[in-house]
């Protein structure tokens, strides 16, 4: 009886296993896709579009706007929405060290910035 136990929970935790992996929220898949999504046409660096990204859902977060999560990424970062969202969330201090951030990702100087 232990034994089929076992292996009833085995057999689970080997089929749901995949399952968790597949569902995550930021997978780096799902995170290259929307990366080529926003119009970026430099290089995808994981850790910059994660800090980048997090801007944007942290500004939808305070609005809970849908539409701001899109405008806030798109054209890579460039638009006057992620820098309406830089100054909501007080973060005009750091605008500096975001330019070069948005240019490795972008591929050109984000001059609207």
């Amino acid at each position: 009886m232990c034994s089929r136990n076992l292996a009833i929970s085995l057999a689970l935790i080997i089929a749901l296993v995949p399952l968790s992996t597949v569902a995550l929220p930021h997978h780096s898949i799902v995170k290259r896709s929307s990366f080529f999504d926003i119009e970026c046409k430099g290089q995808f660096n994981k850790q910059i579009f994660y800090r980048l990204d997090r801007i944007c859902e942290d500004c939808y977060s305070l609005f809970r706007e849908p539409q701001i999560l899109s405008f806030c990424k798109k054209q890579c970062f460039t638009t006057d929405y992620f820098k309406g969202c830089i100054d909501a969330l007080q973060l005009t201090d750091e605008i500096e060290n975001f330019k070069p951030l948005i240019k490795v990702l972008n591929g050109a100087d984000p001059n609207t910035l």
